[in-house]
């Protein structure tokens, strides 16, 4: 037989071979119903990937209650603190893994400021509007929906916030989708929204992470591509400066325990009680990477991708055992570390912010707004 005729049924034998794959899509879903307080009843989506690597989708709050993940040993376990049922979900109200907006993190004394109109909004972090306040998104019951890619299982999550709620301007629709790869362990999560009136969004997954699966995560070592980060005051509200991270303990350019200089002499670690802070990537565009975490004890590893300009890191300093979810214990203090993609706090209030060239944070009629994030997990030495 000529080579020719040799490479076409080559060419057949592996469009077959990835036809049968197609055909036989290995991961999966399931989905159950959770009944809320008042009666309602929200959907949990469970999507499992060809490796083994699953995650499960609450539509109450657009919440990402559980990874479940291989350690370096090839046993899967979980990796969020998370809670296992809607109703649990709307009783906390503790931002565990929650799509958090209209707008995440703080602004600055429950104050938006929008073409020179100031807007009084809900304060629920002391003097602050943090994470969309009373009537965020992460308290709304979601519209959900799964489908099946050839290389991926997705579940889309729908939500209306009407004008004039929690003090927003404006109506959102917003959109989630979870894409679960089952090339790899790999996570994306895309925010897009659209209003019809000026308003402020900036969506995020509030999911906290704890690769070791229980216990601190100050061992946990990070590394997070940033020269500079974001100073607050003592209302965790932006000054409106950035400050390079060179010489501080708010440098993780090179790879270091997060527990290694927590508990320093530096004002910043003070005022947040560890590190609650915005850190500065560059301007929003490619999707690049961000920051990556490994956990000696189970061998995992975790990269964050993200087009968004900042990133904040919180590493769980108000986790006060209040909380009881899948762990026999309540969370604690420092057992959850937090990596949220968005815009910088209070944006829509700080032109200085605006004159540096980052986003305003201000979405108008006819703009889209899109954020991507992705989660890669993989085991220490693993070779790709």
């Amino acid at each position: 037989m000529e080579l020719p005729a040799l490479a076409l049924l080559a060419c057949a034998a592996a469009g077959l071979a990835c036809a049968l794959l197609r055909r036989r899509r290995p991961g999966s879903h399931v989905a159950v119903t959770h009944a809320l307080s008042d009666g309602r009843e929200a959907r949990l989506h469970t999507l499992t990937n060809a490796h083994g690597m699953s995650v499960s989708v609450s539509a109450y709050g657009a919440t990402l209650t559980s990874i479940r993940v291989q350690d370096v040993r090839g046993e899967v376990g979980e990796v969020t603190l998370g809670l296992d049922t809607a109703e649990a979900l709307q009783r906390h109200r503790a931002f565990l893994g929650s799509t958090v907006g209209r707008y995440a993190n703080r602004l600055a004394q429950g104050r938006l400021t929008v073409d020179g109109m100031t807007h009084a909004l809900d304060r629920n972090d002391g003097p602050n509007h943090l994470h969309g306040g009373a009537h965020g998104l992460d308290a709304k019951l979601w519209s959900s929906a799964a489908v099946r890619r050839v290389d991926a299982g997705e579940v889309t999550l729908k939500v209306t916030s009407p004008a004039g709620e929690g003090g927003y301007p404006g109506e959102l629709r917003a959109t989630v989708t979870y894409a679960l790869s089952d090339a790899c362990n790999e996570l994306t999560i895309r925010f897009e929204a659209e209003c019809d009136a000026p308003t402020a969004c900036n969506l995020t997954n509030h999911v906290f992470l704890n690769l070791a699966g229980s216990g601190a995560i100050t061992g946990h070592r990070l590394r997070l591509a940033a020269e500079r980060f974001v100073p607050v005051d003592a209302n965790l509200i932006p000054t409106g400066e950035l400050a390079a991270v060179e010489g501080t303990p708010f440098d993780f350019r090179r790879e270091t325990a997060i527990g290694a200089r927590i508990s320093e002499p530096h004002e910043q670690l003070r005022l947040g009680r560890g590190y609650d802070h915005c850190y500065v990537l560059g301007q929003p565009g490619a999707i690049r990477l961000a920051a990556e975490v490994r956990d000696s004890s189970s061998g995992r590893t975790m990269q964050l991708l993200t087009d968004a300009p900042g990133v904040q890191l919180y590493t769980g300093n108000f986790l006060d055992g209040t909380v009881q979810g899948r762990w026999s214990a309540p969370y604690g203090f420092r057992q959850g570390f937090c990596l949220e993609p968005g815009l910088f706090p209070d944006s829509p209030n700080r032109p200085e912010f605006q004159r540096m060239g980052f986003p305003s944070g201000v979405l108008r009629p006819g703009e889209k707004y899109a954020q991507t994030m992705v989660l890669r997990f993989g085991v220490i030495n693993e070779r790709s």
